[in-house]
């Protein structure tokens, strides 16, 4: 039985999904700070998370939930307003958060839950937009729900290696920045960075 995704089209789905994944953006902002503060293996459930309530994101948008923001174009607004405070609160938290000591067992910062990431992706600009782009392009009209699973199967694949590296390259990092200072200097420029992500969102309302 051959997917109805394949050849060219299945190969151009992957280096979208890989382009997508892997440039930076919120998610990976994130997980980068994520893997300086707490490490690889406490940063696991921020990591699936993103990429399996990502996965479930694309499909339940390509079902036509996405419908619903057209027919009600208010609730469209208040979530982009909503996705804009949460990132200003969550880069808040990246810049206020001391070091995390290595081996603590006890500490009141944390990395974000599964559930918690899974649900942000809901109010990441970003992953809208390439929920949008993926629907758009890679499903196929004669099978579109087979399709729309190996969009969602494929992207959530390709999604987890590349915040997995992004985490492991802020844990490459951790030596470098064990002066607390720098740490601090670190995280500020991450919150930064992820203020700097929602220009997009900003920009579409100053037009």
């Amino acid at each position: 039985m051959s997917l109805p995704i394949a050849g060219d089209l299945l190969s151009a789905l992957v280096m979208f999904a890989f382009v997508a994944s892997a440039t930076p953006g919120p998610n990976n902002m994130m997980v980068l700070a994520s893997g300086v503060n707490y490490g690889f293996r406490r940063s696991i459930p921020h990591l699936a998370g993103i990429a399996l309530g990502f996965g479930l994101m694309i499909f339940l948008v390509g079902l036509g939930f996405g419908q619903v923001f057209e027919r009600v174009p208010w609730l469209y607004t208040g979530l982009k307003v909503l996705s804009i405070g949460y990132m200003l609160w969550l880069a808040w938290k990246i810049a206020t958060a001391g070091p995390v000591t290595p081996g603590a067992q006890t500490s009141e910062a944390r990395p974000m839950t599964f559930m918690e990431a899974a649900a942000f992706q809901w109010i990441n600009p970003k992953a809208w937009t390439i929920c949008v782009a993926a629907v758009a392009a890679y499903t196929v009209p004669s099978q579109y729900l087979a399709s729309m699973v190996v969009v969602a199967v494929v992207i959530t694949a390709v999604t987890l290696p590349s915040i997995a590296a992004w985490t492991l390259f802020g844990v490459s990092l951790r030596s470098l920045l064990a002066d607390p200072k720098r740490v601090r200097i670190f995280n500020v420029l991450m919150a930064l960075a992820l203020i700097a992500s929602l220009w997009p969102v900003v920009a579409e309302y100053l037009r």
